[in-house]
């Protein structure tokens, strides 16, 4: 198994999109005339985060698009810190370059806490949210430090090991196989010269103060008026049940879906649960 056998059989390309004078790497799939589904990754993740889910999403008829967010992957990084504002502006440009005037999002972690502020700020370009074990409700000091320790060595040190344990705190369970594809892709990204000298701008929110001011707080998150999906899992290392439950609570009308024995990443490690669900949510929204 491997991300390039998951992709075995969908006609796919991977483009490098100027959003807003940008530099964006995208993975697109699917009918051109179809709605557009927008994937967004966690903190310092990239688009292979979701291989299980772009196959089965373009057969269905969307035109799916799997982003490496602003200074992720091997988009641009301009030396600015990563604030959600900044996310967005790149996410709406990204959508304009490829004539997408609505879009469903569907963001994990961080991409979710760009999905929902984008949401909440311009709802006319949002068709519908899901949010995957998303981050931004909450300043959790001892999260935060490790998250950034683990990255910083993952990045700044030869050892693949490091990027392996890294990537390992997104699963319950290791997979093996594509799991090991997936380090030397995340080794590849962050050892990019340009990477490991805008590490710092990724970790930004990590810091207390520039987190304090990027928060969704309830008044936000009641603001958003697309229909939304919350997906969690009940070994998730970034936050506990009751952390999804309060996010599903502030978004009028959200719905919660709450996977066991699942990690970070559910659309990943529990792929045959997450995609039906999507496209009956999908569905529903449309």
């Amino acid at each position: 198994m491997s991300i390039w056998t998951e992709l075995t059989g969908t006609d796919h390309r991977l483009a490098y999109v100027d959003a807003g004078g940008i530099r964006t790497r995208a993975l697109q799939a699917g009918p051109e005339d179809g709605e557009h589904v927008v994937f967004l990754h966690g903190t310092t993740g990239h688009l292979e985060a979701f291989v299980k889910n772009i196959p089965v999403h373009a057969a269905a008829g969307y035109r799916v698009h799997a982003v490496d967010m602003l200074g992720h992957g091997y988009t641009d990084k301009p030396d600015r810190p990563g604030e959600i504002p900044a996310y967005v502006d790149h996410l709406l440009a990204y959508m304009d370059a490829v004539g997408a005037e609505r879009a469903h999002l569907v963001g994990e972690s961080l991409g979710g806490w760009v999905a929902s502020w984008a949401a909440s700020e311009h709802p006319d370009r949002v068709a519908s949210l899901q949010l995957l074990c998303m981050g931004g409700t909450k300043i959790n000091p001892q999260v935060m430090e490790r998250l950034k320790t683990s990255t910083r060595a993952a990045a700044l040190e030869d050892d693949i090991s490091l990027t392996r344990e890294r990537l390992r705190l997104l699963w319950a369970e290791w997979d093996e196989d594509l799991g090991e594809e997936l380090t030397r892709v995340r080794y590849e990204i962050y050892h990019q010269p340009g990477f490991q000298r805008n590490l710092h701008n990724l970790l930004a929110l990590q810091e207390v103060d520039r987190r304090e001011r990027n928060l969704l707080r309830p008044d936000r998150m009641a603001r958003i008026k697309a229909p939304t999906l919350v997906v969690w899992a009940n070994k998730n290392p970034f936050g506990d049940v009751p952390e999804g439950e309060a996010i599903a609570a502030a978004i009028p009308g959200a719905r919660l879906e709450v996977f066991t024995e699942c990690g970070h990443w559910p659309q990943h490690e529990k792929a045959e649960l997450y995609n039906p669900l999507s496209l009956a949510f999908l569905g529903e929204a449309r």
